[in-house]
């Protein structure tokens, strides 16, 4: 070819990468690994191939994990936590940069290794994986300097069991062992069954900067190996991958005492608006959908663009399609590489093929004969129900809709049952800064797409599971409050066949949608006093006054758009009525438990309601320091809808104070009053309707907490269930909430001392993190 008519076509020459460092490093280690544990590679043992998924070439054999190896390499690191622990945030930060330098130094090797392994072009391993991986080392040695100054009743979780997925296996690894071991814990990973070779070579670079034996530890298998590890004598799971998974783990770990946190799926819309930049939106369409061949859980694989410019997008959509370059991904000028295994490209085709609806456009392109390889493909003209709408394809697959005005986006947007990410691409701030908070995502990006950073945390909501990754909001996952619990104690109802106190009836009723209601099953229970008394009845609440009071519940959602000062203002209200009447509610605290508490209670119980009207305007987010022109914006949001069940041993303070900080920060909240002594919580009510609360903010209901406990937890208009009650009920719990992946709080059978102001954590648990990314500049 002539200069000419290189000139003439602008056609991208061949640029291939060499692969003989990479290949050199496996025929080495003899093309046979064993796994990590305490500090050495083990010996091969009897293994699965790791195959090149764009030439299906064998690059190496690797050694399915046992129960005895899972089980030596938590041993290891059980053994080497205390003392990585007891090194301290600086000296462990030394390790932390010594990694983040030798991963520097070999950045190529382990970009082209990745591309081997993986599928995806180079130029996306070396651009983009490998620097993020080196970044978030160098921000936990960073993190870890400062703990002690910075997190100063923060500790180490322990031993950490971590599983990750195929799609970006060395940024996947950092993301979780750079935060695990910065806080003190030790590991024990399991890379994908695909794509183990980098995090092998990972194991290289820990042994070359010295770090202590057993702190990290690999294991390579398939499933099996991470059900081993869920299963196994660890303190944390944190698991990332497919929804369904997710969901068996948390069933798993059920009342377990784990800790976890779950990156799961992502069916992410991509909002387009007629005032857009539409070339720079389809350039950020291609990132967004054909990145990694659109194996990203974040990927915006839901297109919605404005009907009045869609005729126009679609087309000049499709003829960028059309111009991408799909080929060997050790080429440097390929757009789209391979998909990471046969089995995933059945899938991918099989559920493009099963589909009826809408129109079908492939990339004009050539495609290389043999490989993993599949075209660049858009579907439009879908409705939002059709299957490839709702569903995760996880491959290079666009789908399609319109939509008419910014309502109607935001309907069709959050029209799922994921929450992970979410793009908009508008010249309107006003718009976009008005849409964003909208959007049900963990992470919006304004005018860009796929944007990453250590300092800016990433996670979902809904079925996109919990917890976040990165930031300060990630060290949450891997530490927990200095603190020695002690054995949770079940408080008993008093027994009684006395005459009432008091010969007119005053039977409490529950608290639902602002007023009074009989229970729905039509029982009461009797209350009775240290003495025998009777106290009064309180009805027994089923799954129908759950129902009720979730629906009540949902009804009052314009609540959590209100201000902070104008829910301070509320709180500082229902804190003077209930003054007010502090004599009264002392008296039937007493009359209760049979202590002289009452009134001691109370007035915690009125501070307790101040602290979260003072905190309603102030507990702010942050504006993270990421390397863009830009900023990343956390905000905090409402979690939505919360059930709690209240404390038992404190009928008016564990009431109090699970209430005000949640609704303090916008949420409703379903609580279930203490159990033997519930007639606080039903002449609380009282100072409620005296204290402007909106109806429905608020629901009390009475009854055995057992039996409200898997009701509230299964329900799927519940965003988090909260359980403080003295009947340990955190499995039943933990395990109805994988229904929706709801987050949970449980007491894990250890009892709570109310008399310490926990407000902050309560104000944490009561609030969801939401990454804007908002780039700006010409």
């Amino acid at each position: 070819m002539t200069i000419k008519e290189i000139f003439d076509s602008m056609e991208y020459g061949p640029a291939p990468e060499s692969a003989a460092e990479a290949l050199a490093w496996l025929v080495d280690q003899g093309s046979r690994f064993g796994h990590f544990i305490n500090g050495e590679y083990t010996a091969p043992g009897y293994g699965f191939e790791s195959r090149n998924p764009a030439t299906g070439e064998v690059l190496a054999t690797l050694t399915q994990a046992t129960q005895a190896d899972v089980d030596d390499a938590v041993k290891a690191a059980r053994k080497a936590q205390g003392k990585w622990e007891a090194l301290g945030g600086p000296g462990r930060a030394k390790y932390l940069y010594a990694i983040a330098r030798l991963l520097q130094k070999h950045s190529r090797l382990f970009a082209v290794l990745e591309t081997l392994d993986n599928g995806k072009p180079i130029r996306e391993s070396r651009d983009i994986d490998i620097p993020l991986a080196q970044r978030h080392f160098y921000y936990h040695a960073g993190m870890a300097q400062l703990m002690e100054s910075e997190l100063p009743d923060a500790e180490a979780l322990g031993v950490c069991g971590q599983i990750i997925p195929w799609n970006f296996p060395l940024l996947m690894l950092a993301w979780k062992i750079a935060p695990a071991i910065a806080m003190g814990n030790t590991v024990v990973l399991k890379p994908a069954e695909y794509t183990s070779l980098t995090a092998l070579l990972f194991a290289d670079i820990c042994r070359q900067a010295g770090l202590p034996k057993g702190v990290v530890n690999i294991v390579t298998g398939d499933g099996t190996v991470g059900e081993m590890i869920t299963s196994a004598d660890v303190d944390k799971i944190a698991f990332t991958g497919s929804t369904s998974v997710g969901r068996r783990i948390r069933e798993a770990t059920a009342g377990s005492g784990k800790a976890l946190t779950l990156e799961l799926g992502g069916k992410s819309p991509y909002v387009v608006f007629d005032d857009a930049d539409i070339d720079s939106a389809i350039e950020g369409l291609v990132d967004a959908i054909w990145f990694n061949q659109g194996q990203v859980c974040c990927a915006g694989s839901r297109l919605l663009v404005q009907e009045g410019i869609a005729e126009r997008f679609h087309s000049k959509l499709k003829a960028r399609m059309d111009g991408l370059r799909v080929g060997s991904p050790l080429d440097k000028c390929i757009d789209v590489g391979a998909v990471v295994d046969p089995v995933q490209l059945d899938t991918i085709s099989s559920m493009v093929a099963a589909n009826r609806a809408g129109t079908m456009h492939q990339a004009q392109v050539e495609m290389p004969e043999g490989g993993c390889f599949y075209p660049p493909t858009l579907i439009e003209g879908l409705s939002p129900a059709d299957p490839l709408m709702q569903e995760e394809i996880f491959g290079p697959v666009l789908v399609s809709c319109t939509f008419r005005t910014p309502a109607e986006a935001v309907e069709l947007a959050n029209n799922t049952r994921y929450g992970l990410a979410a793009t908009l691409w508008t010249e309107n701030v006003n718009l976009a800064l008005d849409m964003a908070p909208k959007l049900v995502a963990g992470v919006v990006w304004i005018n860009g797409t796929n944007m990453f950073d250590a300092a800016a945390g990433f996670g979902g909501v809904r079925e996109s599971g919990f917890g976040r990754e990165g930031g300060w909001e990630g060290l949450a996952a891997y530490t927990r409050a200095k603190a020695k619990p002690k054995p949770l104690a079940k408080v008993e109802a008093f027994a009684g066949t006395g005459a009432p106190a008091d010969p007119l009836d005053r039977t409490a009723k529950m608290y639902i949608g602002g007023k009074q209601a009989r229970p729905d099953s039509g029982y009461s229970r009797a209350i009775y006093g240290k003495s025998g008394a009777l106290l009064g009845h309180v009805g027994l609440g089923s799954r129908k006054d759950v129902r009720n009071a979730v629906e009540a519940a949902a009804g009052a959602s314009k609540w959590s758009k209100t201000t902070g000062h104008l829910r301070a203002q509320v709180l500082y209200y229902i804190g003077e009525n209930l003054s007010a009447r502090a004599e009264e509610f002392a008296a039937r605290i007493d009359a209760m438990t049979g202590r002289k508490s009452g009134a001691a209670e109370v007035e915690t119980s009125i501070q307790r309601l101040f602290s979260a009207a003072a905190w309603a305007d102030k507990f702010d987010g942050r504006v993270h320091g990421v390397p863009i022109r830009g900023v990343a914006l956390a905000m905090k949001e409402p979690v939505g809808v919360i059930g709690a069940l209240c404390a038992d041993e404190a009928p008016l303070l564990g009431l109090v104070s699970a209430m005000a900080p949640a609704i303090a920060m916008g949420n409703r909240v379903v609580l279930a009053a203490s159990e033997p002594f519930p007639l606080a919580a039903t002449d609380f009510y009282q100072v409620l309707e005296t204290s402007d609360v909106p109806a429905g903010v608020v629901n009390i209901l009475t009854g055995s907490h057992a039996e409200l406990a898997k009701p509230l937890a299964s329900h799927l208009n519940v965003d988090a269930v909260w359980s403080f009650s003295s009947s340990d009920l955190s499995a039943a719990i933990e395990a109805a909430s994988a229904g929706n992946l709801k987050r949970t709080w449980v007491n894990d059978g250890t009892a709570t001392d109310w008399t310490q102001d926990q407000t902050k954590r309560f104000l944490q648990e009561s609030t969801e993190i939401k990454n804007i990314w908002v780039p700006y500049g010409e």
